[in-house]
């Protein structure tokens, strides 16, 4: 359930801080902030509901996988495709994240 629940939460924190890149830097209405304001709302609600002992190593974990849905941001959103140093890094921070996330604990 995890996994899903950190990609939501990407996906709804993505959507918001982009509604306020598309306010500032694109020109866009000032009425982009509204539903931005709600999907960061959403992505601290999903993000609250990861399985995790610390709040600290659930968005320690998160960060792996918010940069991975990004660069998919990027290339869905906004039409620009990631290149290889973009895909390498995603994969070696989905790695740390799998590394933090399910790595065996003591105690």
């Amino acid at each position: 359930m995890t996994p899903f629940v950190y990609v939501g939460a990407a996906l709804a924190e993505i959507f918001g801080c982009f509604a306020f890149w598309a306010w500032l830097r694109l020109g866009k209405s000032v009425l982009w902030v509204a539903p931005g304001m709600l999907s960061l709302a959403l992505f601290a609600w999903l993000l609250a509901l990861v399985d995790s002992d610390a709040a600290g190593r659930a968005y320690a974990a998160y960060g792996g996988v918010y940069i991975a849905a990004s660069l998919g941001w990027l290339w869905a959103i906004e039409g620009m495709r990631p290149d290889r140093w973009d895909a390498t890094g995603a994969v070696i921070c989905l790695a740390g994240a799998a590394i933090i996330l399910f790595g065996p604990r003591s105690g």
